[in-house]
């Protein structure tokens, strides 16, 4: 039996769309002499659908679809198609009105219908709020050959690999008892780094302890702040790689299953090398997808961006071009009397680098504007915070303005360190409609930023990005110079904030790892430093809340699975805080 992978990139709600996609896969699958053609979780609708499922007419839309790309299937061809189906027992006895479900389409026909077992609320994941759980194992015969099926979360559950179970049942424990041939997954996997390396571990793992073949179908592209990275894979049964999919990109992966020897085969081998090389080398193509499909997926075809000649927007800009071409991308260069002369040159040298046109528009006038309006009211007050806020909330209008004007997405250029600690400014440079490096803290910045220039010296440029390129991307001063926002003469980040290594070091322990205080003093940071970065990082929830939505790429980042309160007074160190002090 010949089965196709279909590596997707829906749209959420893209029924029409999403269904073409399906068929044109079907038909290019049977070209090639496939039997079974998998498609990823919720593949019909895009996932996240999240509030769309709450509304009757959407799913009555899906049912219909679903029906029509039955009908419109080559001969010959049986398709695992991702779909939403009503819990018809939810009214009489209690559960949810939803299945998260798996439809089996053949011979114009939908044979079969499963649902998802497990059911993940951690994290960006909310499927409990829709979905009732399935109760039984879910398994076919398709010409004879009995198949198993799993739907992302069912086959994250082994608690031989984890070393805990998250839920009581175990599904592909369950399939392993039914003695099917072997098992497959269709998955809406969430990016985050090295995440592809665990999955493949954890099914080669799984694979051997249950003695069963295991084809992975995950979903390519990015849907508002979450990025998929594709990757599809199998593995046999004793754990060896089979053959994967592209990383970030839609594919078609071609398998064959061996009935005798109950093995799978591909022509196109998979290497455990091919996959990149460090964290730079995927976040880079990760953060482009997300930029590119955010765009292309809420209809804007251009963006705009502040260009400081500071490192963030070096980078962002990069992105950028990279995503939508750099014909398609605006630098904005706003100077103040306190911009240093390299500052602005500093940015010109990025766009030519990368190609970007670029406009100056200085702000010098509006600050006295303000000023004048402002001075009766700050009348006997000092220079300080509020001022220097009023520089970033001009350019912030500014940019809006020019957005506004051409239908431009605006690109925010923050990073996850400034997003932590409240070093941003509420509608100043927190403004845009997408923060593409929100999750991306200071360090990886740079890193991220000598990583595009080793590309370059190695002859190596990342894709979509000027041939013409040399003999960097990032000017050499841009990474070299002191991070600053210049709001006042010689500012520097470091003014007010420890080295970028320690704060990175210490917000990861508090953001990502959830350490308290004390512990992390323990490692021999100090008391005063560390007090002070976890009131921080409290007192800017709500500066979070009111942020673009921002690209994630670690397995905790400031979007929709961070749900903390903006009105408490619990900290790490074990104290309660005045938010006001």
């Amino acid at each position: 039996m010949k089965i196709a992978i279909a590596q997707l990139n829906p749209t959420v709600g893209d029924l029409a769309g999403n269904a073409q996609a399906i068929v044109q896969a079907a038909q290019q699958a049977a070209t090639q002499g496939a039997r079974l053609l998998l498609t990823p979780e919720l593949s019909l609708c895009g996932y996240p659908p999240r509030d769309l499922l709450l509304n009757p007419s959407f799913i009555a839309e899906l049912s219909d679809t679903l029906t029509t790309i039955a009908q419109q299937l080559p001969n010959g061809l049986a398709a695992l198609v991702g779909t939403v189906e009503p819990n018809p027992q939810a009214s009489q006895q209690g559960g949810k009105p939803l299945f998260n479900s798996v439809a089996l389409l053949d011979n114009a026909q939908i044979k079969q219908v499963f649902h998802k077992r497990l059911l993940p609320t951690y994290d960006v994941f909310d499927e409990d709020r829709y979905f009732e759980p399935g109760n039984q194992p879910n398994h076919f015969y398709l010409d004879d050959i009995h198949i198993g099926l799993t739907v992302c979360e069912d086959l994250w559950n082994d608690e031989e690999f984890w070393g805990k179970r998250n839920y009581s049942d175990n599904p592909i424990a369950d399939l392993a008892d039914l003695q099917v041939a072997f098992t497959v997954n269709l998955s809406a996997s969430p990016y985050s780094i090295g995440k592809q390396r665990i999955r493949e571990r954890m099914l080669q793992h799984t694979a051997q302890r249950f003695n069963q073949a295991i084809v992975y179908a995950n979903q390519v592209g990015a849907n508002d702040d979450l990025i998929f990275d594709g990757g599809s894979f199998a593995v046999n049964r004793d754990g060896s790689l089979v053959s994967r999919a592209q990383c970030f990109a839609p594919d078609l992966l071609l398998l064959e299953y061996d009935a005798a020897t109950q093995t799978l085969s591909s022509q196109i081998p998979a290497s455990p090398t091919a996959l990149p090389t460090s964290a730079d080398a995927e976040i880079w193509p990760a953060l482009v997808l997300g930029v590119r499909d955010y765009a292309r997926k809420c209809g804007f075809s251009k963006a705009v961006l502040g260009l400081s000649g500071g490192i963030d927007s070096a980078l962002v800009a990069a992105i950028a071009a990279a995503a939508l071409g750099a014909d398609n991308v605006l630098g904005i260069l706003m100077p103040s009397p306190y911009s240093s002369d390299h500052s602005i040159t500093d940015a010109l040298d990025l766009a030519h680098n990368l190609g970007i046109k670029t406009q100056t528009i200085p702000i010098g006038d509006a600050m006295a504007a303000f000023d004048r309006s402002l001075a009766e009211i700050f009348t006997g007050t000092e220079f300080g915070v509020a001022e220097e806020n009023i520089q970033s909330r001009i350019r912030g209008t500014l940019l809006m303005g020019v957005a506004n004007k051409f239908g431009y997405l605006l690109i925010s250029t923050g990073n996850k360190s400034e997003m932590a600690v409240g070093y941003c400014t509420l509608y100043g440079d927190m403004n845009g409609g997408l923060a593409a490096i929100a999750d991306v803290p200071k360090t990886r910045v740079y890193s991220l930023c000598e990583w595009l220039n080793q590309q370059v010296k190695q002859g190596q440029i990342p894709a979509n990005l000027p041939a013409t390129i040399g003999p960097e991307i990032i000017p050499t001063h841009i990474l070299t110079k002191p991070p600053s926002a210049e709001l006042k003469p010689g500012q520097v980040d470091q003014d007010s904030l420890p080295p970028y290594d320690v704060l990175d070091d210490i917000l990861a322990r508090l953001v990502e790892n959830h350490e308290s205080a004390e512990q992390i003093i323990a490692t021999g940071f100090d008391r005063a430093v560390v007090q002070k970065i976890a009131r921080l990082v409290k007192i800017a929830e709500f500066k979070r809340r009111q942020a673009a939505p921002g690209l994630k790429i670690t397995d905790r980042a400031f979007g929709t699975g961070w749900r903390m309160p903006i009105a408490q007074r619990w900290l790490p160190t074990g104290q309660v805080v005045n938010p006001t002090s």
